[in-house]
């Protein structure tokens, strides 16, 4: 199971919730300390995020286009142009 999935199974809301800043520093003893602590885990997640999603798009890359992909994709182009035409001029 993906990471993403987990996190959005863990019964976590899907909207942002106000937290009580007494009880955040309540549980360091030091706001700023506290506000810190969210935030390092906040970017652990988003980079754990990030790379998964990287990881997965790289499947679906393309690193090199052979000449013989290249000409095709201009004849198909071509192609839809001239289908296109054709079809506003029989109209």
């Amino acid at each position: 199971m993906s990471k993403l999935r987990r996190h959005m199974g863990a019964n976590t809301p899907a909207v942002v919730e106000t937290k009580s800043l007494k009880a955040l520093k309540s549980k360091t003893g030091n706001l700023y300390e506290s506000i810190s602590i969210i935030a390092k885990r906040a970017n652990q997640i988003n980079i754990s995020i990030r790379e998964e999603l990287h990881s997965k798009l790289e499947e679906f890359a393309s690193h090199t286009d052979s000449l013989e992909e290249i000409h095709e994709n201009k004849s198909k182009s071509k192609s839809l142009k001239l289908m296109s035409v054709c079809q506003i001029l029989r109209f």
